[in-house]
């Protein structure tokens, strides 16, 4: 199949035996790649119950369709499992150059089952697959063990590795590629760990066939001249994520403290153009790449290598922690690179200790003398090694906001700051309905980027709680994870403004198949459903009350800066998820209808 590489690698880790099957055409056709591929194969290959970190479970690692290929930002490779962390749906993408080396190798997904008796790396060069004893690496983090695999393997092996973290079951523990990206939210690298399953490790050397060679070398051109072109290019290169983060700081939705605030009064320390000048040494790319947003960075302070801190980053582990220092903020993101740990998961756990201990729900007999004041380097430095260990409140925390205010009570679930189960990215949202209900909304749980709707809250005003910006939210969440079916970064549509249209068209010539964008939205609209199934089968009783952000949201008004006294009411909740619902074809409990399932091909599929 054109744009395809033709093979699915399916590991018995308890066996040790690896099977290559061809990829199925009616999934291509139906689900293009990446998510859209996890989605059904965990939805269809998962009993209902099975245990997230049980044998049962799948590990899938999955590329698109424009994977690999040379099109701008075609270098993304989805990770997804059924959810340790949520006991939802999950999937993580991640940047760098292993999805097209996986396809260079001739494999379009990798399916892991079972658990390994013993610490392996899946080994694939080519035609030779193998898993390969590992128990040297066991225990090593993440950034040390890919610089040892390319040590022993090769340079051009690209490698995904889990840290100590994820070998000890911190439920947020992410998979790490490329010396600082990772596939980092709701657990992934979690499930990765308990498969006993070290590292991946590929290279390839074939092609991909592509049905209309020079249409397609024409079309990739025309992306990558309009990328260049851009009036954003140049900023956006410059600084990256980074320069998101004053732009939070004055709209109010720089969460501090754990989001307590919106706006930190100490935000300048972690401004992207003093990060440019004080740790940055170069700008790095994913795999074909225009616009290298990833910033490799060197702390002096702290002797320490590190890619970033992105914007997610310097939110969580520098605004809601009340961390200033650019460098300290670095560190932090290094020592949870190291360990393999999300760093908005642990920002949250962090910052949500801290606010407990603070109001005196938690003393230092918790926290085994530690002081958990905000802005207290060290303590975090402390605590992100007791998280990674966990160890005494380490233990607690590795569990998630969720659990950790079901340990400690005393209305501490209030300003747990998680939907789902899994903690809040980096945007404070109580002045922002149309954002917070993409919170509310998110098929892993409380996540950003499947559809990141503050600036049209701003756009058309803050305080409407509206139709539309419930149409809003839904097309992005068709729009937005569409990328991740394709294999395709969304940064060159969200920052250099790269026309929507190009990709049906540049898809058409990769594969032959001729869709119009609406054709591929409804693929999109499909696979969200599909993910919402999943949910409604494996979590009992799931429904409305899933989709509730933190009472925080109605019963607190923002404390400080330009959303002071901002809050979204209870009333205002409730009528943003009858909006969404209604719109979405779903009942009003937030469950597909009969006649939605019908409508997207999937009624044979899911029974509800």
């Amino acid at each position: 199949m054109n744009g395809y590489a033709g093979t699915v690698l399916r590991v018995d880790l308890t066996k040790g035996e690896i099977t290559k099957e061809p990829l199925n055409p009616e999934l291509a056709r139906g689900y293009l790649g990446g998510r859209g591929f996890a989605a059904m194969i965990l939805y269809q290959g998962l009993e209902k119950g099975t245990d997230p970190l049980g044998p049962e479970n799948k590990l899938i690692v999955a590329t698109g369709p424009l994977s690999g290929l040379l099109i701008p930002g075609a270098g993304k490779t989805t990770f997804a499992a059924k959810s340790p962390a949520t006991g939802g749906y999950a999937d993580s993408n991640v940047g760098g150059l292993l999805c097209a080396e996986m396809k260079y190798a001739g494999y379009d997904a990798f399916i892991f089952e079972g658990i390994s008796p013993q610490p392996v790396y899946l080994f694939v060069d080519d035609e030779e697959v193998e898993l390969r004893e590992a128990s040297r690496y066991w225990g090593q983090g993440s950034i040390t063990v890919e610089k040892a695999l390319k040590e022993e393997l090769g340079e051009e092996f690209q490698i995904a590795t889990i840290g100590p973290a994820a070998e000890r079951g911190v439920l947020y523990s992410c998979v790490t590629h490329d010396f600082g990206r990772q596939a980092g939210r709701a657990g992934v690298g979690t499930v990765m760990g308990a498969k006993r399953l070290k590292a991946i490790a590929v290279r390839g050397t074939k092609s991909i066939p592509v049905a209309d060679l020079d249409g397609y070398r024409r079309i990739s051109r025309q992306m990558y001249d309009a990328c260049r072109a851009s009036e954003a290019w140049e900023s956006w290169t410059r600084l990256g994520t980074s320069g998101v983060n004053m732009w939070s700081n004055e709209v109010g939705s720089f969460p501090t403290r754990n989001f307590q605030s919106g706006a930190f009064e100490k935000a300048e320390g972690l401004n992207g153009e003093l990060m440019r000048e004080r740790i940055v040494v170069t700008d790095k790319a994913c795999f074909g790449c225009p616009s290298p947003c990833g910033k490799y960075s060197y702390s002096r302070k702290h002797g320490v290598r590190v890619e970033g801190p992105e914007y997610e980053t310097a939110a969580m582990l520098g605004a809601n922690v009340a961390l200033s220092d650019i460098e300290d903020v670095a560190y932090a993101n290094y020592l949870c690179d190291e360990y393999g740990l999300d760093t908005i998961s642990t920002g949250n756990a962090i910052a949500f200790a801290m606010e407990c201990f603070e109001k005196g729900i938690i003393t230092t007999e918790e926290t085994e003398g530690l002081e958990l004041r905000f802005g207290e380097a060290k303590v975090i430095f402390a605590l992100l090694e007791k998280i990674a260990k966990r160890e005494g409140i380490g233990d607690i925390l590795a569990q998630g906001v969720k659990h950790a205010a079901h340990v400690w009570g005393k209305g501490s679930s209030d300003f747990a700051i998680q939907v789902k189960g899994l903690e809040m990215s980096g945007y404070e949202s109580r002045n922002a309905p149309a954002m917070l209900l993409s919170y509310m909304t998110a098929d892993v749980g409380a996540h950003h980027n499947r559809s990141w709707a503050i600036t049209y809250d701003i756009e058309v005003g803050r305080d409407k709680v509206t139709e539309d910006k419930a149409a809003k939210v839904i097309e992005l969440q068709h729009i937005r994870p569409l990328f991740d079916c394709l294999g395709c970064c969304r940064l060159q549509w969200v920052e250099l403004g790269l026309d929507l249209g190009y990709y049906a068209t540049v898809l058409k010539a990769v594969t032959g198949v001729d869709r119009s964008w609406d054709d591929l939205l409804k693929i999109s609209e499909r696979v969200w459903n599909l993910t919402r199934a999943f949910w409604v089968r494996e979590v009992e009783g799931f429904g409305r009350e899933w989709d509730y952000p933190p009472a925080r949201t109605w019963k607190e008004p923002v404390i400080s800066g330009p959303t002071k006294g901002k809050f979204v009411s209870r009333e205002d909740v409730e009528r943003l998820l009858d909006m969404y619902y209604t719109q979405r074809g779903w009942d009003k409990n937030g469950i597909p209808t009969r006649e939605k399932l019908e409508e997207l091909g999937l009624s044979d599929l899911v029974k509800i």
